[in-house]
């Protein structure tokens, strides 16, 4: 929330600087996110008079003025603007000064052969507004030679971070009072004047008392909606507000000031009645943001016999709204159940800033006071005479008291505050303080519970900086290590993945549905029923939709390639709809796998993608950091639907226990994520991996055999549909004492191979153990070899 420190003092009686009051808001925390100061944008402007003005002699559009800056002789000015002439004050930028709009700074420059001492400017080139069709006109009393950050009171602005559970700070009069309460200053009293009302109330009635248990109004009749006063321009737009109207810049800033949103309908555009009731199941609005919405039943509306014209507490429609021509209005204010209000904004998708009020729940006792201040600013500013009052319904006010205990400050909070200080702090935050400390709450401050609540109040406006930094007490000795085997083995595979090149991700547990369903493989999903926003409303079946909406978000933001990987957790319903969560590691590669470039290799100089092979020796890389037994592991089909069938395959230990899937994914896939391929794509399920045998922290020590390792060479002739691997994997069972490995090295189909056979060529290391081996027992390992392979279809090739 942004605000003033003039807006502020409006509230505060306080001689604090800047700093001081930053210090103090964090102290009781409300975190200050930034401050700024319009005053240093300024820099360099003052208010200056125009002497003289001429055409340019050597240019129709320009003028050359003569102006005066309070220094003595007057400067030399070209200026482009058509509303410069002489007797006009406004505003000069001297040399030197930056111009906020641009960035751009001021120098004496010669145009057109005129030497130029500066420049005239715009309410848009000091960021001041909108307007640019000419330079600034102050009033006659301007004094000439003042700066002017000074002369337009700029003062230093805000960004305060306001928590969820502090409602009661989202308007400038509540941050004042904690303030106060904290001794930085003293809290103004509230002056409201009640504007005595005449005429016939309007009628208003309530049909939906869950969804807004409170709904006052009155007319104002005989308005002129206009410009609203500087003052108040200038407050809105410190707090990030554009002015667009008195009516609809007054209901603002009661927001902004008070916390309070409010509503203002052109009373003409109105009929009959005005109704807090639940929407008609298909019904529309036109809202105040140009878009049309489709409502239900479970919506709070306010309507007219013929149509909605407000979305209750989020956002008004355009139908009704206030234009310059309206001359009778209808002011609402009322109170709209919180739980309700986040429902309906999350199904419309609006973020306003009354929804955000009134979400987080807004003063409930404040109708009255608000609906008083409205009608105030209105008429002073607006004219009018307003009607009496309709009140329908009533406010949750019911008092909420608590039995607090002063001791529980420093067991709960760890610091000592004196009884009558802990008083004193309830009372100015208007808690009320019992003798025996029964404490009643007010209205508006919906996060108290307890008292556990109450002592945060008390630590907080205290000083949380007084608070001692005490060290948690800790046994003798070593400490024992915590982390699970599942979280060393985390941390080891991240350290692996990070070396291997790819870039950690971490990314939402939550997916659209439709994103879910695709990566389901039939498993039921968890659907939440409150989610943060309906895009978000599946617990993840799979790792990898979140690195492909990643990996999107890089390629349109022209990424050449992705390698990102994350460890995390995947959600489903077990049994008895208990939550399953599997501990998983996604990555995700495309894009480029190298650019292209000079040399020359198979693929001509071009950039090189990503294939599945790549994936393959990603999973095993990381299987094997992960401590699987991957020598043992089979390459096996079925990958999933997600995964394209050809290119693709899963690693099992075993035909059941599988330990990840890899390869391109579908095109119906990459569709679905609106990506352009190929993709690739490895998923390792962390809780299919057997823990190790041995849990020792120590490695067994490196003994190199004393005896060089010979190779030999075998080339098979296989059925055309056996996995490589398979061969592999039978060659090294020959023996597993003397076959020490076993690779492909070469892969021929064609002539001289038989039809639906092909050749593949295994290079096989064969280790000595104590002395070397003889000739025959070289051949009889061969022949050891040789039966191995032939079980799996293969023969020796001659």
């Amino acid at each position: 929330m942004k605000f003033s420190l003039e807006w502020l003092k409006h509230f505060l009686d306080t001689d604090a600087s800047v700093q001081e009051i930053a210090g103090a808001l964090n102290r009781i925390g409300l975190e200050v996110e930034g401050i700024e100061d319009p005053a240093d944008k300024l820099a360099g402007f003052r208010v200056a008079r125009v002497l003289t003005a001429a055409p340019h002699p050597d240019a129709d559009k320009l003028q050359v003025l003569s102006v005066d800056t309070g220094d003595g002789d007057p400067l030399t000015v070209v200026c482009g603007a058509p509303n410069a002439r002489a007797g006009m004050k406004g505003v000069l930028g001297l040399p030197g000064a930056v111009v906020p709009a641009n960035g751009m700074e001021l120098r004496k420059s010669a145009i057109r052969g005129v030497e130029s001492n500066g420049m005239m400017c715009s309410v848009r080139e000091l960021e001041l507004g909108d307007e640019h069709d000419g330079i600034i006109e102050l009033p006659e009393d301007a004094p000439v030679g003042t700066a002017f950050a000074e002369y337009s009171d700029a003062s230093p602005v805000f960004d305060v971070a306001i928590t969820p559970n502090r409602p009661d700070c989202m308007g400038v009069q509540g941050i004042a009072r904690d303030l106060a309460a904290a001794g930085l200053g003293t809290l103004k009293p509230l002056s409201i004047e009640r504007v005595e009302g005449e005429g016939s109330p309007p009628e208003i009635r309530i049909d939906d008392h869950q969804g807004c248990p409170a709904f006052y109004g009155r007319v104002v009749k005989g308005v002129t909606n206009g410009a609203s006063p500087a003052w108040m321009q200038r407050r809105l737009k410190a707090a990030g507000q554009r002015p667009i109207s008195a009516l609809v810049d007054c209901t603002n800033y009661l927001m902004l000031a008070f916390g309070r949103p409010a509503h203002v309908y052109d009373l003409a555009k109105l009929s009959g009645p005005m109704v807090a009731r639940r929407a008609g199941d298909g019904e529309t609005i036109e809202a105040l943001n140009e878009k049309t919405y489709t409502l239900d039943p479970t919506m709070t509306v306010i309507a007219d016999e013929r149509q909605v014209h407000d979305i209750g507490g989020i956002m008004g429609g355009e139908h009704s709204s206030a234009t310059e021509t309206t001359t009778d209005v209808l002011l609402e204010i009322a109170y709209f159940d919180p739980e309700a209000i986040g429902v309906t904004g999350r199904k419309l998708g609006i973020a306003s800033d009354a929804r955000t009020r009134f979400e987080r729940g807004v003063d409930p006792a404040f109708l009255d006071e608000g609906l008083a201040i409205l009608t105030d600013l209105i008429v002073t500013i607006c004219g009018g005479r307003p009607s009496e009052v309709t009140r329908a319904g009533e406010p949750p006010v019911g008092p909420k008291v608590i039995a607090f205990d002063p001791a529980l400050t420093a067991s709960l909070g760890g610091v000592e505050v004196p009884q009558d200080e802990q008083r004193r702090i309830l009372e100015a935050l208007d808690f009320e303080v019992g003798a025996d400390w029964q404490v009643a709450c007010p209205p508006r401050r919906h996060d108290i519970e307890g008292p556990a609540d109450l002592v945060e109040e008390i630590v907080r406006i205290h000083g949380l900086d007084k608070v001692a930094s005490v060290p948690l007490p800790r046994m003798e000795g070593v400490a024992k290590p915590t982390a699970s085997p599942l979280q060393l083995a985390e941390r080891k595979l991240r350290r692996a993945a990070a070396a291997r090149g790819l870039n950690e991700a971490v990314t939402w547990s939550f997916l659209p549905v439709d994103e879910a369903e695709h990566f389901a493989d039939g498993a039921e999903l968890w659907v939440l029923d409150n989610p943060i926003s309906e895009d978000m409303k599946a617990m993840r079946p799979s790792l990898l939709p979140g690195l492909l909406a990643a990996a999107k978000r890089n390629a349109d933001r022209g990424a050449a390639g992705s390698r990102l990987f994350e460890i995390g957790r995947r959600y489903f319903r077990g049994k008895d709809g208990a939550s399953d969560e599997k501990p998983t590691l996604g990555v995700v590669l495309a894009g480029e796998k190298s650019a292209r470039g000079w040399a020359a290799d198979s693929n001509g100089g071009k950039a090189q993608g990503f294939d599945a092979y790549d994936a393959k020796a990603e999973a095993m890389a990381l299987l094997e950091a992960a401590g699987a037994p991957v020598d043992n592991l089979m390459v096996m089909g079925d990958a999933g639907a997600q995964f394209h069938p050809g290119q693709s395959a899963t690693l099992r230990l075993g035909p059941k226990n599988v330990f990840a899937r890899f390869g391109a994914l579908h095109p119906v896939t990459l569709k679905a994520f609106d990506l352009h391929g190929p993709v690739m794509a490895v998923e390792i399920y962390l809780d299919a991996i057997p823990a190790r045998k041995n849990a020792s922290f120590a490695r067994n020590a490196y003994a190199p055999p004393a005896l060089q390792a010979i190779t030999r060479d075998f080339a098979f002739l296989v059925p055309a549909d056996l996995a490589a691997g398979d061969l592999v994997r039978a060659v090294r069972g020959a023996d597993k004492q003397a076959v020490t490995d076993a690779r492909v090295f070469d892969v021929f189909a064609g002539k001289g191979v038989p039809e639906g056979r092909k050749s593949v060529a295994v290079e096989v290391t064969l280790q000595p153990g104590e002395k070397s081996f003889t000739d025959a027992e070289i051949k009889a390992l061969s022949e050891k070899i040789v039966a191995a392979a032939a079980r799996q279809g293969a023969e020796l090739r001659g």
